[in-house]
């Protein structure tokens, strides 16, 4: 197994997540004008995370926090999410859990099945019934596009043991993702980001 210390240049986890969010703020907040979401609701709050998290030192830290994460979930075998947000996101995780010793394959949940070939919904590993898998998601604003690709795995009898998110906005969908009998594991709030900007 890899000496953390050696991959994060001797920096502590909370240092990581500090730097985390000063890339956010640098490259992914806006608050200079309204708007529209994909909820279809506006805002002056806007953030784009995959301006971080196709960042290489971003990517890194949000695979790495992530992999933490993961410490509490033993269970788990593949960690992935809806395409296109989450697509960096499992790439991070996936490749930062090997070097820290795990083996956990990534998967991407397309919008619609491929209308050729296999005609998959699910990219990557084959999941089966009674595999414990976390979604990942960059942003949670009402939770909606979680719900759906939680709501796919378990109707493919996958168990979908918890959310990780890089930001949750605050306006509802943690309440909503609890609702659904899913726990939200997030780096950072709205109100956090908001403060230190």
């Amino acid at each position: 197994m890899t000496n953390p210390a050696a991959i994060d240049n001797g920096q502590s986890l909370q240092e990581g997540r500090q730097r985390l969010r000063d890339i956010l703020l640098e490259k992914s907040v806006r608050t200079d004008r309204e708007f529209t979401l994909a909820s279809g609701r506006t805002s002056n709050f806007y953030v784009d995370v995959r301006k971080t998290s196709l960042d290489p030192e971003g990517a890194f830290w949000i695979g790495r926090l992530f992999g933490d994460l993961l410490n509490n979930y033993p269970d788990v075998v593949a960690v992935g999410g809806p395409t296109l947000g989450a697509d960096p996101l499992t790439s991070a995780t996936s490749v930062v859990s090997w070097i820290y010793g795990r083996h956990l394959p990534g998967f991407i949940i397309r919008k619609e099945a491929k209308g050729h070939g296999t005609g998959q919904w699910l990219e990557g590993p084959e999941l089966n019934p009674g595999d414990h898998v976390v979604l990942l998601e960059d942003v949670v604003t009402t939770g909606g596009s979680a719900l759906q690709a939680a709501g796919r795995l378990r109707d493919h009898g996958v168990h979908v043991d918890s959310l990780f998110a890089v930001v949750d906005r605050e306006e509802g969908g943690a309440q909503a993702i609890a609702d659904a009998g899913l726990k939200l594991e997030r780096l950072f709030g709205k109100q956090e980001l908001l403060d230190a900007s």
